[in-house]
């Protein structure tokens, strides 16, 4: 069932949380929203979102990336207590209710969603798309509603062509920069942990974030976020001054042309307004 979007509406993001401290993202306008991930607890969801006057009542869905922690933490409370749909693939939910942190499990709450096969949630219309990761079966979302395209993509090994295809369809784009490889090389991390982080399987650096974003940049973009900075490895100066300087490089100029903003780790971010 389609519905129509009021030409009138605006829709708003913001980072509830990002890193490996937890990650939960907002999209939503007047009217209903949807989280992406809830990898803190409810307590401080709820806080986040009232900020800006947000209740969970409005919250129409949670879509699930990953099995990992830091993005499930709170899924089978807002599931199963406060019954949030929790969409996620099959494999996904699997691997939460099998996860040992996860204290309620997802009974009758999950709706199963399939990779490539596009879904409705009122306005959003909403494909899944497979992201490399260390983990089962990640996902990054494309969200489509009115006239927007507002992609996001986390816990990137590496970026492949699909990865890239709907990086590159954004207006809005939601991307990892997890860590400096310079702060990586020289830190405290024992060796393989640095090996898994930069194996294609773990997380995107400052550099590649930046790269991609210079050599693919469209007039199209309207605001680029940076997520999931690593805490050891990594500052939201150096992530952002990384990316701007390779935009300027190509002559793009950030504020200008394309809006650049750092997400900041266990902090509520502001609020986007589009």
């Amino acid at each position: 069932m389609q519905y129509e979007l009021f030409p009138s509406e605006r829709f708003s993001f913001f980072s509830l949380s990002s890193g490996s401290c937890g990650n939960s993202y907002y999209l939503g306008n007047s009217r209903y929203g949807i989280l992406i991930d809830a990898g803190i607890g409810p307590r401080v969801i709820k806080k986040r979102l009232a900020h800006y006057g947000i209740d969970f009542s409005s919250i129409m869905a949670i879509l699930v990336t990953h099995d990992h922690y830091d993005h499930i933490k709170s899924v089978g409370y807002l599931g199963e207590k406060l019954h949030i749909p929790v969409y996620a693939t099959r494999e996904v939910h699997k691997a939460i209710i099998n996860h040992p942190l996860v204290r309620n499990s997802l009974n009758g709450s999950t709706i199963y969603i399939e990779k490539g096969t596009p879904f409705q949630i009122k306005d959003f219309q909403i494909t899944a798309f497979n992201v490399p990761h260390d983990s089962v079966d990640n996902s990054g979302y494309f969200i489509r509603f009115g006239n927007h395209r507002f992609t996001l993509a986390t816990d990137v090994g590496t970026i492949t062509d699909e990865v890239a295809y709907y990086i590159c369809k954004a207006n809005h784009l939601v991307i990892e920069s997890n860590y400096d490889e310079e702060m990586l090389n020289n830190g405290r991390y024992p060796y393989p942990l640095k090996q898994r982080i930069t194996s294609g399987s773990g997380h995107l650096s400052n550099r590649q974030t930046a790269e991609f974003l210079a050599n693919n940049y469209s007039s199209d973009l309207r605001n680029i976020w940076l997520c999931h900075l690593s805490g050891d490895n990594n500052n939201p100066e150096l992530a952002y001054q990384t990316v701007e300087t390779h935009l300027n490089r190509k002559g793009i100029k950030v504020g200008e042309q394309v809006s650049l903003q750092v997400l900041q780790r266990n902090i509520l971010s502001s609020k986007t307004d589009f």
